[in-house]
């Protein structure tokens, strides 16, 4: 990896891995779905005009208009949903340890493929990986008091949408340009979301450390997150930006702990441990890189 793809992950980690932190303080005065309809709107408005320039519009509207059903499909499964069951979550567990929980999402993905992509044989290790990175997941939810565990399985369904989405939108929209499908998807989560925004809109103006916090969610977690992310894989590639999973849940747990005073628990650093093991193993992370090694000559 480049030093600059390598910058751009590490950026990518650190506003990812905020985005917990964020949410944590804008649902102190905004209601979940509030939340997450102006936060999918703003992102939206910002990435709109980049997705126009690059691409011009004549060519955004030619691939937006056959494929717009899908895209609202992806657009509820891979943002409303899954972000405003993560925010309510967050109205009852810490940032951190909802950002440990949801890093389970390649798990679902794998398992997922074992009825969709038959293809995809899951034993040995990878099978091990499973059963170890849900193990972590079932611990996690399992020492919540009485009153969280719903929480908490409320951030595992946002990893289950997470994993439906991302295996939906590769056989779907395999042909829409990234930022269209980002742009028009955000744009109907938003419109989706807002009835029960205006519904449950706040009773007076937020205070402005949560709208600064919605900013940083909308501009930094949303559209910069998304064009960020798409430049990492087209030059980096898939197997080396999935480092991403490693790297935001323990950010995440890192700025809770040291900005927002969450306790950081044996349970939580346990259940992180098994997951991103279980993450490694599951998806042959740790078999691929074995492989690349063996055959890649050492030397100038």
């Amino acid at each position: 990896m480049s030093r600059r793809h390598l910058l751009m992950l590490l950026a990518l980690a650190a506003i990812w891995g905020a985005s917990f932190l964020l949410i944590k303080i804008c649902v102190r005065e905004l209601a979940p779905t509030t939340l997450v309809c102006l936060r999918l709107g703003i992102g939206a408005l910002a990435l709109a005009p980049l997705a126009v320039a690059r691409l011009g519009r004549r060519r955004f509207v030619a691939e937006a208009r056959p494929a717009l059903s899908r895209l609202v499909a992806i657009g509820l499964v891979n943002s409303a949903i899954p972000i405003v069951s993560l925010s309510w979550a967050e109205t009852r567990i810490d940032s951190g340890l909802a950002a440990v929980i949801q890093a389970s999402a390649p798990l679902f993905t794998a398992l997922l493929a074992l009825r969709f992509a038959r293809r995809e044989r899951v034993q040995g290790s990878r099978l091990l990986g499973l059963l170890v990175g849900f193990g972590g997941v079932a611990l996690l939810v399992g020492v919540q008091p009485s009153g969280n565990v719903l929480a908490a399985l409320a951030v595992t369904f946002s990893a289950f949408c997470y994993a439906v989405a991302a295996l939906y939108t590769a056989r779907a929209v395999a042909r829409v340009a990234p930022l269209v499908t980002a742009t028009v998807a955000l744009t109907a989560a938003a419109v989706a979301l807002l009835p029960f925004a205006i519904v449950q809109r706040p009773a007076h103006f937020p205070s402005w450390g949560v709208v600064a916090a919605l900013l940083g969610l909308s501009l930094g977690g949303t559209s910069v997150g998304y064009v960020l992310y798409y430049e990492l894989l087209a030059g980096a590639g898939a197997s080396r930006s999935i480092l991403i999973t490693y790297l935001v849940p323990a950010l995440a747990l890192v700025y809770g702990v040291t900005l927002l005073g969450e306790p950081l628990t044996v349970a939580a650093v346990v259940g992180l441990a098994l997951v991103l093991a279980g993450v490694a193993l599951g998806t042959s992370i740790v078999s691929l890189r074995r492989r690349r090694e063996q055959v890649t000559p050492v030397g100038g």
